[in-house]
């Protein structure tokens, strides 16, 4: 463990003060075609996106959507659809950040907040990274359990395994992890696409569940899994990850240069969502579809889901391919996992662990608490300890947002690139509705 010089002082000279560059080994090492055509650049800066749309795909949303699609049909559809586009606005933002300042979120807050105020937001950074790495193991643990009977308890246990499995990864290069993660996400993709096939979901109630109703909010089970969704549909440390990795890209580090990233990774990142979506939907869509019509809305987990799928829909592919994209989902976030607390640790404390400590720590943490559960309560605890980890996720969402929007609407550090007016009040909008469910929430819990 190294300890970096501290030499960052806030102030006019924000961006060329500080260490290393964010992921210095991997920084600017992918070419873009400067002179070529559009979709030779879009192709360039493709990969980050998608890296980001795996938070949004984790096994923590499938036991969400499974539980709201099959509690309440295609109700919180709107949830998701809204969340998603609060993902898209703030991924964006996150984007500009990394690209205007050559700061990850991380180093930016370090530069920008008071050593408590920074190093605080670190802990609370890690509790969301460590509570997205319980849903990994759990669901890993579970897509272990449906394809090759392997109880849960060992399940967990050989998840802690896959340290050396992202040291590997890690060694073949950045466009090579881009690639594996692109090709587990079409993997779910298609196999969402055959169960959405299968299950045969009523069009126009679809339709209608993409508009928001007021139950959902008056509703108190049914608000506890929208924040869930919500939590895990916007996760916290993909901000700190997303305006990282954008500078992956060999792009001018000049204002056109500059525009030119924004640009090229703001669609990157669109597009790779509205497929995070497309899943996100699917999985709930398929539990509504599935259970809820067939009156089995008391299905609220993966376990009792794949369980159900074949008598359900009659095929015993429905239930092999659902298990597969579960593994696929909990490989995926994984390796963004991972990346993710190198990111935040390192720009937060200026401290850089050996990568297989670093993992080893962030899964030991997720692995304890779900072995115990798994030990002492089985199935059923680990799917209630998979839902809570996603509105831990949710209300620790904030504290990554807020930081986000105030770095990226100041000229002092963004110059051009600041937020204009409209961004602002649409950035602070978004920041208000997640904070205010947030809070009733906690109110409903505490005082209800």
């Amino acid at each position: 463990m190294t300890q970096e010089p501290e030499n960052i002082k806030p102030g006019k000279n924000w961006r060329r003060q500080g260490p290393a560059k964010s992921l210095p080994e991997v920084f600017s090492t992918i070419k873009v075609p400067l002179k070529g055509t559009f979709w030779k650049k879009l192709l360039a800066f493709s990969g980050p996106g998608l890296m980001i749309a795996v938070g949004y795909m984790d096994p923590g949303n499938w036991a969400t959507d499974i539980a709201g699609g099959a509690s309440f049909g295609y109700t919180l559809l709107s949830v998701i659809f809204v969340s998603n586009l609060f993902a898209i606005l703030l991924q964006y933002l996150s984007v500009k950040l990394g690209v205007a300042t050559e700061r990850d979120l991380a180093q930016a807050c370090r530069d920008h907040y008071s050593p408590a105020v920074s190093f605080s937001l670190w802990v609370l950074c890690e509790i969301a990274i460590a509570a997205c790495d319980l849903a990994e193991v759990i669901g890993s643990a579970i897509a272990l359990n449906l394809l090759f009977k392997l109880p849960l308890l060992w399940g967990v246990a050989v998840t802690g395994l896959d340290v050396l499995l992202i040291l590997f990864f890690q060694h073949k290069g950045f466009r090579f992890i881009e690639a594996l993660v692109a090709t587990l996400i079409f993997t779910i993709i298609g196999a969402f696409i055959f169960e959405m096939i299968a299950s045969h979901p009523q069009f126009l109630p679809m339709i209608s569940g993409l508009l928001p109703h007021a139950e959902i909010v008056t509703n108190p089970s049914m608000l506890y899994i929208s924040i869930g969704i919500l939590g895990a549909t916007v996760m916290p440390h993909n901000l700190y990850l997303h305006s990282s990795i954008v500078q992956t890209r060999d792009y001018p580090r000049t204002e056109t240069g500059k525009k030119m990233a924004i640009k090229f990774a703001g669609i990157d990142s669109t597009v790779a969502l509205m497929a995070a979506f497309f899943i996100n939907a699917a999985i709930l869509i398929v539990a509504s579809a599935t259970f809820h019509t067939s009156g089995h809305s008391g299905v609220a987990d993966i376990m009792d889901a794949h369980k159900l799928l074949t008598p359900l829909l009659g095929t015993t592919l429905a239930s092999t391919l659902f298990a597969v994209a579960l593994l696929a989902s909990g490989q995926n976030s994984t390796l963004t996992g991972t990346l993710a607390g190198q990111i935040v640790m390192e720009g937060f404390l200026h401290i850089r662990l050996k990568p297989w400590l670093r993992r080893l720590i962030t899964r030991l943490i997720a692995v304890l608490p779900a072995f115990i559960v798994t030990l002492f309560y089985g199935e059923k605890g680990t799917a209630n300890l998979l839902v809570l980890s996603q509105v831990i996720l949710s209300m620790q969402l904030s504290f990554a947002v807020i930081p986000l929007i105030v770095l990226t609407n100041s000229k002092q550090k963004m110059g051009l690139f600041a937020n204009g007016t409209l961004l602002k009040s649409v950035a602070w909008t978004a920041a208000i509705i997640i904070l205010g469910l947030n809070l009733y929430l906690l109110y409903d819990t505490l005082f209800k």
